[in-house]
C-alpha cells in the first residue's frame, strides 16, 4: 500500500513547480498545476493540482490542494479534496479536512480531522 505513496513522492512527472532544498519563500504560493516543495515556504500553498512536500520540505502555513503527500514537515491546516498521505518521515501539525487519510508507521499527525462520511454508496460531507 505504501509503495504507491513512495512512488508518488519520488516521481517528478507532471510537476509544474519545484521549490528546491536551498530555496525559502515568504508568502502564499498559488497555482493551477502540481507542486513539489523540498525547500521552505512560510505563508502556505493553494493549488488546484497535487502537492508533494519532500523529506527536506517545510511548510509553515495552510495548504489547499487536490491531494497531498507529506514526507517533510507541515505546520498549518490542510484542506484536500482527495487523499492525504503522511509518510514515515512526515509530520503534520494542524487540522485537516480530507476525503481519505493515510499515515505510515512513524508518520506524525497532531490535530483534528474532518472526513467525508459514507452512507451506503454515497459520501456525505459533514455540516
Amino acid at each position: 500500500m505504501f509503495d504507491s505513496m513512495r512512488k508518488k513522492v519520488d516521481s517528478t512527472n507532471d510537476i509544474e513547480t519545484i521549490i528546491g532544498r536551498s530555496t525559502a519563500i515568504n508568502g502564499q504560493i498559488s497555482g493551477s498545476g502540481n507542486i513539489r516543495v523540498d525547500g521552505r515556504v512560510d505563508g502556505g500553498i493553494a493549488v488546484a493540482g497535487d502537492a508533494i512536500i519532500g523529506e527536506s520540505g517545510i511548510i509553515v502555513g495552510d495548504i489547499k490542494a487536490r491531494s497531498l503527500v507529506v514526507a517533510g514537515t507541515v505546520n498549518g491546516n490542510v484542506e484536500v479534496e482527495g487523499n492525504l498521505s503522511i509518510h514515515a518521515t512526515g509530520q503534520l501539525i494542524g487540522d485537516v479536512k480530507v476525503r481519505s487519510l493515510n499515515i505510515a508507521d512513524g508518520g506524525v499527525f497532531k490535530g483534528q480531522s474532518d472526513m467525508a462520511v459514507r452512507t451506503g454508496d454515497v459520501q456525505v460531507q459533514p455540516a
